[in-house]
């Protein structure tokens, strides 16, 4: 060890480089977790009701899937105080294998059952991993990397999306009609067992350390009746009452998207090579806003100000293209296909592109939210679950909206109000809400980049 390593060992502080303990290296590992679990499941549910041509069961699953999502998201920050990260993130992602295997068993079966009692379970396991995940994400980077941590993970698990949207687009290549392959839903499988092997590789919260030699956190596993009345409070909680709008509407145009837009308008391959697309463009609206909520050089009140404006002009151009995209076609299916249709291809691609854009953002501006409201585990586990809750209760109605036939202008109309309420709430938030508070030690996130200032101290 060199002496400035050495110096820095004396004090506690730990020698820069590669550390497995520290945020960046805990943060890049649920990402990958999410990448394989998550991910492969969007791009799964993006190829339009679970890549079948009836989308009727994959609506039942998904509403079933939602229902419990909204129960355990709300629950899982207490469950993942108690249980601890391996554990609540292991049982979390193994019940995504389940979901996608009782799709492999619809496509030979057409029984529903099963996949609407896998899509329950399913609800529970991603109501452990999305606040466990949401705990992880914002709490372990300081105040000023917490937008560059938030797209770093976001760009990770989108990045799965892409991957999963070559799975559907080469398996199903030569093919322009009908479900996709067993192949397909085989593939998906892999990449989740994977994932949910891989959560034993993270460390718990107390394990890990900063670059100025503090802990992210000294753990201390609460009880499950102390929990359960810390969760309650949170329908009291102004802060989260301001948050419900913009939870609520933040999955609900997936329904829609999915359903109406790559799964009416496009063929079968072309479902998939637009959900790469789709996912990517998860990953530029993520650094995009990141950067803006990270900007050095506003108050962090200002960066609040600044992103909700930017989510929300984004936002309106967008669903202003999805409705006249949708007087266009009128309910029809052309079946456009990337290799065939030339021209008329390049538009609706555009605007699916657009919409993943604006997922990306309108999501990392709301967890960026939850970040600025506090900083330990514990509190942003259960905030974090209470958003995952309610965005879940809201897909659920979603599915179902859309399992009634209501017409694709209809829900577009929906959700565009949904979004747009959000936008003055999420600006009373950070009125209220969003304070700036400096670093007791300043800018000691050296693993995300930049040098490392404690050790110049």
């Amino acid at each position: 060890m060199g002496l400035d390593n050495e110096a820095q060992a004396n004090k506690g502080i730990p020698s820069k480089g590669f550390r497995y303990n520290s945020p960046v290296v805990q943060v890049i590992l649920i990402g990958l977790v999410c990448f394989c679990c998550p991910g492969m499941f969007n791009a799964l549910q993006g190829m339009g009701g679970g890549g079948q041509v009836n989308a009727q069961a994959v609506n039942n699953a998904n509403t079933a899937l939602y229902t419990t999502f909204a129960v355990f998201g709300i629950l899982g920050g207490g469950i993942y105080n108690i249980l601890g990260t391996r554990l609540t993130l292991l049982i979390g992602c193994s019940t995504y294998v389940l979901f996608t295997g009782s799709l492999l068993y619809y496509n030979h079966n057409q029984h529903q059952l099963f996949a609407i009692i896998a899509g329950a379970v399913l609800g529970i396991g991603a109501g452990l991993l999305w606040a466990g995940q949401g705990a992880i994400m914002t709490s372990y980077p300081t105040e000023d990397k917490k937008g560059r941590y938030i797209s770093l993970f976001w760009s990770i698990f989108n990045l799965g999306g892409v991957v999963g949207g070559f799975i559907p687009f080469i398996s199903n290549y030569h093919r322009t009609a009908g479900s996709v392959n067993d192949g397909t839903y085989i593939g998906f499988m892999c990449f989740m067992g994977f994932g949910a092997l891989l959560t034993l590789t993270l460390l718990p919260a107390h394990k890990v350390v900063r670059n100025d030699g503090t802990r992210v956190s000294i753990m201390k596993y609460s009880n499950p009746t102390t929990e359960l009345l810390e969760i309650l409070k949170l329908f009291l909680d102004w802060k989260m009452l301001l948050l419900f709008p913009a939870s609520w509407a933040s999955n609900f145009f997936y329904t829609y998207q999915f359903n109406h837009v790559n799964g009416k308008l496009f063929t079968l391959r072309t479902k998939g090579l637009n959900n790469v697309f789709y996912w990517a463009a998860q990953m530029l609206g993520s650094v995009g806003i990141g950067y803006i909520l990270d900007n050095g050089s506003q108050s962090r009140k200002k960066r609040g100000y600044m992103g909700v404006a930017v989510v929300a002009l984004i936002g309106t151009a967008i669903w202003g293209g999805g409705f006249a995209n949708e007087l266009k076609y009128n309910g029809k299916n052309p079946n456009l296909d990337f290799k065939n249709s030339g021209a008329s291809y390049a538009g609706p691609l555009v605007l699916y592109f657009s919409y993943g854009l604006l997922d990306a953002i309108f999501q990392n501006l709301v967890y960026w939210m939850i970040g600025a409201l506090g900083d330990d585990p514990q509190t942003l586990s259960r905030y974090s679950g209470f958003y995952k809750g309610v965005q879940s209760a809201g897909a659920a109605v979603a599915w179902q909206v859309d399992a009634h036939k209501t017409s694709p202008v209809a829900e577009l109309v929906i959700n565009w109000c949904l979004t747009t309420i959000s936008y003055p709430l999420l600006l009373v938030l950070v009125a209220l809400a969003v304070h700036d508070k400096p670093s007791p030690v300043g800018n000691f996130e050296g693993d995300m980049g930049d040098e490392d200032e404690s050790v110049k101290r």
